[in-house]
């Protein structure tokens, strides 16, 4: 395979949505029809509970996809970061990257997103920086199983390595990221 493969059916994105806050389903509809969604490590009913109360916020920043947290932490400012924030369970998605980003990169940060808001559910803190990014338990969690569901899509470490490159964490920590959830790093010993 050289390329991403589509997600599995009948997944699919509504990258057609103005900014604004709608159902997960309207913006990700048969998310919780994928096989993926059943592995979940939470009972089915909690995890359909979650999704059913779950909203998609799109807004015209130019970013990725988040959860939005229920406060603002108190480090974001520092690090010039003013995220969306809810009361309710919801996650981010920049307008851009909901229309243009690849529908299977789409489908691996839904995943790793939801987990987040099953973990929030679970009584885990979400934003403990204290170790890091790359070594926070609850992002580790999330990107294993969003890596887990890419590989059994057939999605190569080189396209991995890229998907895990995100702008927020050094060179560094990438290549730790990458050797925690076992991707190739794609540098010859």
């Amino acid at each position: 395979m050289r390329g991403w493969p589509d997600p599995p059916r009948p997944f699919s994105v509504n990258g057609e949505l103005s900014p604004g806050g709608y159902p997960l389903l309207d913006a990700f509809p048969g998310f919780t029809e994928v096989e993926a969604f059943g592995r979940y490590p939470f009972p089915r009913r909690r995890t359909l509970a979650v999704a059913r109360r779950t909203t998609i916020q799109v807004i015209r920043d130019r970013t990725w996809m988040y959860v939005a947290p229920h406060e603002i932490p108190s480090w974001a400012k520092e690090y010039g970061w003013t995220p969306f924030a809810s009361a309710t369970d919801c996650i981010v998605v920049g307008r851009y990257h909901l229309a243009k980003s690849r529908p299977a990169v789409l489908y691996l940060d839904i995943l790793h997103e939801f987990l987040h808001l099953l973990q929030r559910a679970d009584g885990r803190e979400l934003w403990d920086v204290s170790n890091g990014y790359v070594d926070s338990p609850t992002e580790l969690e999330s990107y294993g199983f969003s890596v887990a569901e890419a590989r059994r899509l057939g999605v190569p470490d080189s396209l991995l390595r890229r998907y895990l490159k995100v702008e927020w964490v050094s060179a560094a920590d990438h290549r730790r990221l990458l050797k925690n959830l076992d991707v190739a790093s794609g540098k010859k010993r």
